[in-house]
């Protein structure tokens, strides 16, 4: 299960990328927004962002106009690890070496082609483990306070 969600500034590339989930019969929950009608990004991030934290999705994908407001709002929830990317290398090395688990793009810096493409990649490339699982602790140890 994937989690979507975007602003009016993302809504295109959530809808391109819905349509990639679709075609491969990849199962999500769409948390809108549902057209182009301004709309405020925190509180679709904060839904996304629990519903992937308490385990209901495996990963969630949240576009805006840059993906930066809704990563900085993703990232205040526990267990949230939401990345920004803007090409291909990122989107495999943030699932790579740091589990991330929200990806994060940006309706005005990226095209409809790559966010499907960059979505495709944060998908289907594994966690690394190793070296990087002591990282990945560190980051919660710094959520819970314990650094």
């Amino acid at each position: 299960m994937i989690a979507l969600g975007a602003d009016h500034g993302g809504y295109r590339l959530k809808e391109a990328i819905r349509k990639y989930l679709d075609a491969e019969k990849i199962e999500y929950r769409d948390f809108g927004t549902f057209n182009e009608t301004s709309v405020d990004y925190p509180p679709i991030a904060a839904k996304v962002s629990h519903f992937v934290a308490d385990g209901n999705a495996e990963k969630g994908i949240l576009c805006c106009g840059t993906g930066i407001g809704m990563s900085i709002a993703a990232n205040k929830i526990r267990g949230i690890r939401a990345a920004v990317c803007t090409d291909e290398y990122c989107a495999e090395i943030t699932r790579r070496h740091n589990n991330s688990n929200i990806l994060c793009l940006g309706g005005r810096v990226i095209s409809e082609k790559q966010a499907v493409a960059f979505a495709r990649i944060f998908l289907s490339t594994p966690f690394d483990g190793g070296r990087h699982q002591r990282r990945v602790d560190e980051i919660a140890a710094v959520e819970r306070g314990d650094l």
